[in-house]
């Protein structure tokens, strides 16, 4: 039982922090209004709180529930998805720091640097490769 709750958080997290990640790219333009910005705030802090249950979830079914540790610990795959997540959140800092000083603008319009919509499409563009090494590790591809 523990197992198949802590994958469901596993899952919402995920999603939690796709969704989150979409929505900044489809709100996010060079001149944003104020209001629009402060909305990328608010999601932008969805997306760090989703990303850190999905990371914690993922190492209690790593370490402690589910599939024995050696499952994910010596599949090549695995650590392939989890360098691409790390690349992610690496990649995410840059964008936060840029939301996290402009917050605070009374001016009507936020000129967005296109290197933080470039970087968020670079986020997005890594995300599309988690659920195929998902799938690749589901079918035991990657052992050793």
């Amino acid at each position: 039982m523990h197992e198949v709750l802590v994958r469901y958080v596993h899952f919402l997290g995920i999603i939690i922090l796709s969704s989150a990640l979409v929505s900044e790219h489809i709100l996010l333009s060079v001149d944003t209004s104020v209001k629009k910005f402060k909305r990328l705030v608010v999601i932008d802090a969805i997306f760090g709180i989703s990303a850190i249950l999905a990371l914690t979830a993922g190492l209690l079914l790593w370490f402690v529930v589910g599939k024995p540790s050696g499952f994910y610990t010596h599949n090549w795959i695995f650590h392939i998805k989890l360098t691409v997540f790390a690349l992610i959140a690496l990649l995410s800092i840059y964008p936060t720091v840029f939301f996290i000083r402009n917050r605070n603008k009374t001016i009507e319009q936020v000129i967005v640097p296109k290197s933080v919509i470039v970087t968020i499409r670079a986020e997005l563009t890594l995300l599309l490769f988690m659920p195929l090494f998902a799938v690749f590790m589901a079918h035991g591809f990657g052992l050793r």
